[in-house]
């Protein structure tokens, strides 16, 4: 298995909706950085609470005809790589959500930042600027 680089990139919800859909203000920014991520090392990484969260914003947004392909590609793709929550990263979690409670962080952006601190990783792909709040440099916004 593939270890984590410094140069990878946390994928969060708003980041896979920008890649998605056309109309989203970050698409063609998003394009970009996907195209250039193909001719480099860096890779993508992105936790099973963002891709919950991505779907559910699919189908409620009207986008539910690119679940499939969402899906699809998320479980073909070697350029992007799914952490797994487990019992250990849920209570992480729940104790920095806790640790946090005068912050506007939702359950999955303690997840997300868990998980990045965990890896090592600093940069994600994000237009929520609690990641900024939380010490992690947004690609955007």
């Amino acid at each position: 298995m593939r270890s984590f680089m410094k140069t990878d990139i946390f994928v969060d919800t708003s980041g896979f909706y920008a890649l998605l859909v056309a109309k989203d203000p970050q698409h063609a920014k998003a394009a970009v950085l996907l195209k250039k991520a193909a001719g480099t090392n860096t890779r993508f990484v992105t936790t099973d609470y963002i891709l919950d969260e991505t779907a559910t914003l699919l189908k409620a947004r009207g986008m539910g005809h690119l679940l499939d392909l969402f899906f699809a590609d998320i479980t073909a793709s070697r350029a992007c790589r799914t952490l797994w929550t487990d019992s250990t990263h849920f209570a992480q979690a729940r104790d920095y959500f806790l640790q946090h409670k005068d912050k506007g962080y939702s359950f999955t952006d303690c997840v997300s930042f868990c998980a990045m601190r965990t890896e090592g990783l600093q940069r994600a792909l994000t237009t929520d600027a609690h990641f900024r709040q939380a010490g992690f440099e947004p690609i955007w916004g």
